[in-house]
């Protein structure tokens, strides 16, 4: 009887190693996914941050190309003339305030 409840209280032994193993090891995987799901969080923050970047250099870059083509036209460079230089054309008249 003694080798029986010997071997009965190892085989115990082994199962509390065991479950206490696995505990442990459930317990590291948690703790370690809850630092990726914190990683993640952040990561999706970032994407969407820079998603609107992108979208505001986009609208920028179509506000440059239609200032771009405005540039290039008559209407701006008479405006630009007139402003810069005080040109006028040959049949204007030209109305100064005393101010």
């Amino acid at each position: 009887m003694k080798g029986y409840n010997r071997r009965k209280r190892k085989r115990r032994t082994g199962l509390i190693l065991t479950a206490l193993m696995v505990f442990s090891i459930c317990g590291i995987v948690t703790y370690k996914q809850q630092g990726l799901d914190m990683v993640e969080a952040k990561a999706d923050q970032k994407i969407v941050e820079l998603n609107d970047k992108i979208k505001d250099e986009k609208k920028r870059a179509e506000d440059i190309e239609e200032k771009k083509a405005y540039v290039q036209t008559k209407k701006f460079i008479e405006e630009m003339a007139r402003e810069k230089f005080g040109l006028v054309y040959k049949d204007e008249i030209i109305f100064k305030s005393e101010e």
